[in-house]
């Protein structure tokens, strides 16, 4: 389990990585959407980050917690963009919608479990 949880991580922040070339590719002459592009791809890889270090650390519950409230966010920013592209069922919402699931699953199983 704790191979699939450091995959989603890895998953999320090449997402964040495709994000970022595609913020260049679509809004390269126009500052200030790509300023807000590259800040959604700064966000992504920082919720990765927090992730893969939650999996490195198993006792840490705060962190468990600040990454679960990461992930539910970000769940919730992937809903709002499929809706405002007009298909949830888009790839990019979809993807981001099931790796970040998984994530707040892991993050949520994490936070919960006794301390030994």
């Amino acid at each position: 389990m704790k191979a699939l949880d450091r995959l989603l991580g890895g998953l999320i922040i090449l997402g964040g990585v495709g994000h970022g070339f595609g913020s260049f590719r679509a809004y390269g002459n126009q500052p200030m959407a790509l300023l807000w592009a590259l800040s959604a791809s700064l966000a992504v890889f920082l919720l990765g980050a927090v992730n893969l270090l939650r999996t490195a650390r198993d006792g840490d519950h705060p962190l468990a917690w600040i990454s679960f409230a990461g992930c539910v966010a970000w769940i919730g920013f992937a809903l709002w963009f499929g809706i405002l592209i007009g298909s949830v069922f888009d790839f990019r919402p979809m993807a981001n919608l099931i790796i970040t699931l998984g994530l707040a699953i892991f993050s949520l199983r994490s936070a919960l479990r006794t301390k030994l």
